[in-house]
């Protein structure tokens, strides 16, 4: 159950910019009289604060929490796949928060609906590491190749490292979630 809310959370937390696109829509029309405070918008402000509250906590708990295993390891590859990923699902960002009428009960009922999908798809195909809050944030995502200290078996990974990785092979201290989820703590010197 612990895993499956600290995906959950994860899913969340690679929506922040969008609620944050559509939390500011929101108070640009109501700040133009295009919008008024009933009831709907109201559920949809506190929606939006409650959804990036915890997409920011469920960020902060997967990379910075004692949850997972730390490992020193050897990186023997790597290839930046951040371009591969963040756009595709930045578009859905800019499909929902620009055209969305959430004024709309219809539209509002829609909304969740892809939402809920979405994250369906997410959680259940491990997909973590599409997480455009973290671009943002400037980690950048990596396929890499390693090993384990003390071993001479090369293991594959998906994992985010803040800032860019160098061409050499460089021993650092990795946070393991899981083969999708992996943050490069620091190069050892």
């Amino acid at each position: 159950m612990k895993n499956f809310i600290r995906n959950l959370l994860l899913y969340i937390s690679a929506f922040v910019p969008m609620y944050f696109l559509v939390f500011v829509k929101l108070i640009v029309e109501i700040v133009n009289d295009n919008l008024s405070f009933n009831v709907l918008n109201t559920i949809n402000f506190v929606t939006l604060l409650l959804l990036i509250i915890s997409g920011a906590f469920g960020l902060w708990w997967n990379i910075w929490s004692n949850g997972g295993e730390v490992l020193e390891i050897e990186i023997i590859s790597r290839k930046n796949t951040t371009d591969q990923h963040f756009f595709g699902y930045f578009s859905l960002f800019v499909f929902f928060a620009i055209p969305l009428d959430l004024s709309l009960v219809s539209a509002y009922c829609v909304y969740v609906l892809v939402l809920i999908f979405i994250g369906i798809v997410y959680i259940n195909n491990s997909l973590y590491y599409i997480n455009p809050l973290l671009n943002l944030l400037g980690y950048n995502f990596y396929d890499v190749e390693y090993k384990v200290e003390g071993q001479s078996e090369i293991k594959t990974s998906k994992m985010f490292y803040k800032g860019d990785l160098k061409n050499e092979t460089q021993k650092c201290r990795v946070k393991i979630k899981n083969e999708h989820l992996c943050f490069i703590e620091k190069y050892k010197k």
